[in-house]
């Protein structure tokens, strides 16, 4: 790959969980900051973060240094609108991007990297396969971002991944999926994890 842009979605209004998820305390930071370390780490050539909800206090405790942000006015519409407006904004050099949660800090670099170098064999998406199933870092390559802007309400980039439309490649990850926070009980468990 020459050219790969990390796309961290982080515009999700935490219906379920009641308050700002991004903001969760989680090791000395906020969620949002342990995922966003996690992907500079990475070395991608451009990283957007997507933000919605409670943006200006995102923006207020978040270190978002060396990002592009993209504004999203629909995120009541569910990751699809982040997708979209993402797509639009990549480097019309990237070959594809790594679409990570922004409320799933543990994706390991390693695994992004797996994910990138199967990549570079042609494949127009290429998802994690962990111990109990699928799950991120997700790789869509240009070809796919036609439909991926055309996505549309929550859970769209599963069906977009199960249509049949493109080839999907696994790469084989070790453990299980990293915990996403969208309970309570889903961030005790990840700070758990952590102590």
């Amino acid at each position: 790959m020459t050219f790969v842009a990390g796309v961290v979605l982080a515009a999700g209004s935490s219906r379920r969980l009641g308050t700002p998820k991004q903001l969760l305390p989680v090791g000395g930071r906020t969620l949002l900051d342990a995922t966003i370390a996690r992907a500079r780490r990475c070395g991608f050539d451009q990283l957007i973060v997507t933000l919605g909800a409670s943006s200006d206090d995102v923006r207020a405790l978040v270190d978002l240094g060396g990002v592009e942000i993209v504004e999203i006015a629909q995120h009541l519409e569910g990751c699809s609108a982040s997708i979209g407006a993402a797509v639009l904004a990549v480097d019309p050099r990237a070959d594809g991007i790594v679409l990570l949660l922004g409320d799933q800090p543990d994706v390991a670099a390693s695994s992004i990297h797996a994910v990138i170098d199967h990549a570079s064999a042609g494949s127009p998406i290429v998802v994690g396969r962990y111990e109990d199933g699928i799950g991120h870092p997700f790789w869509f390559g240009r070809p796919t971002f036609a439909d991926l802007g055309d996505l549309h309400g929550d859970k769209a980039v599963w069906k977009l991944i199960e249509s049949g439309r493109y080839p999907v490649d696994e790469v084989m990850l070790d453990g299980l999926v990293p915990l996403d926070v969208d309970t309570w009980d889903d961030y005790v468990r990840l700070v758990g994890e952590r102590t």
